[in-house]
């Protein structure tokens, strides 16, 4: 099913290092942070699993240096202006994803039937897939459908809308396109949750082209089965939502947690009905929402460290890049010649977790 995958970052990066004095300036705008908050703001950096981020915001200096602080400065942009760097950001970033994708997949754009995308970041009416219709191009009967606000597992829901294109039709060929522009969001003030999101969220864009074709090339290639849980009581844990200032995440110390008592006996019931058991999968793509999610899933499902090794080098490469970020680990798994079965895995809002079998 899977034919190609492709991703791509903006031009410049910046050190979780140099990331925290820009936390700083942000988290007490209105007057100089004081040592405990300095101590904090490095301890949450630096045991975010994050080594460098990717954001359309960074701009290069005359020294070589870049920074971000001509967008975020003494007072927080409005959700408006925002939204208006969005419309400017998202387009080439995508543009550049799928154009890999395609190679990657040896397919004309002018195959595609099918473009589904997918983002939290940005609402723009014509979108990113509009100008994927006009650049690459795509034809003007392609049907287009929209994932939005869904969270870090809109991808997995995206491969789910695409899996029943293509059982309805298996001559369908579907474009998966994730676009997520989290450093427009960056959240100005003293807010210990929103601290810690500004501390891993990062910028990407990945896509996945799907067909009903039989012979594909290896790896990764067919998607027996997807999955949902929304954890019972959990609506506090996690939420996403628009305020004047950009979209604010909710994220609450109590997620692992929740995961931790969850997730096992959920998952092991329904791998079971696909046939299958935690044992039985060879590579796991764990959305790396952060370091202690990492490590709840880990200890919940009892698995081996280097298992989610994977997610834990593109946590600390890129960040955490919302939807985008499970097709960049799925990427490199495929790049290694992991061993199937694989199960992808993200949550997202409500708290609710998301899964995909892949053979």
């Amino acid at each position: 099913m899977i034919r190609g995958l492709g991703t791509a970052l903006p031009a410049h990066h910046i050190a979780q290092s140099e990331a925290c004095r820009i936390a700083q300036t942000v988290a007490t705008p209105d007057r100089p942070a004081a040592p405990s908050e300095l101590r904090l703001l490095e301890a949450i950096h630096r045991r975010s699993g994050v080594g460098r981020r990717h954001s359309v915001l960074l701009e290069p200096g005359e020294d070589g240096s870049v920074s971000q602080q001509s967008f975020f400065g003494s007072t927080s942009p409005s959700t408006g202006e925002r939204m208006e760097r969005y419309g400017r950001e998202s387009e080439p970033l995508a543009l550049a994803a799928v154009r890999r994708c395609l190679e990657q997949a040896e397919l004309p754009s002018t195959g595609i039937t099918h473009l589904v995308t997918v983002s939290c970041t940005g609402f723009q009416a014509p979108g990113f897939d509009l100008a994927l219709m006009r650049e690459l191009p795509l034809a003007p009967e392609v049907a287009r459908t929209h994932v939005g606000f869904m969270g870090c597992h809109g991808t997995l829901n995206a491969l789910r809308v695409a899996a029943g294109f293509i059982g309805a039709d298996p001559g369908a060929c579907a474009l998966i396109c994730a676009v997520e522009l989290c450093t427009l969001h960056l959240q100005y003030g003293w807010h210990p949750e929103r601290i810690v999101a500004n501390a891993l969220f990062a910028d990407g864009a990945a896509a996945l082209i799907a067909t009903g074709a039989k012979e594909m090339p290896t790896g990764f290639q067919r998607l027996i089965a997807s999955g949902s849980l929304l954890i019972p009581d959990s609506q506090g844990a996690m939420s996403w939502s628009i305020e004047d200032h950009g979209f604010v995440m909710t994220l609450s110390a109590k997620v692992p947690a929740l995961i931790a008592e969850h997730l096992r006996p959920w998952l092991q019931d329904w791998l079971s009905r696909q046939g299958q058991s935690l044992e039985t999968i060879g590579s796991w793509a764990v959305h790396p929402g952060g370091p202690r999610i990492l490590s709840a899933v880990t200890e919940a499902l009892d698995l081996a460290p280097k298992l989610i090794e994977p997610s834990r080098s593109v946590l600390k490469s890129c960040g955490n890049m919302s939807s985008a970020t499970i097709l960049f680990i799925l990427e490199r798994l495929r790049q290694e010649q992991a061993p199937g079965p694989c199960l992808a895995m993200a949550f997202g809002p409500g708290l609710c977790v998301e899964v995909a079998l892949l053979s």
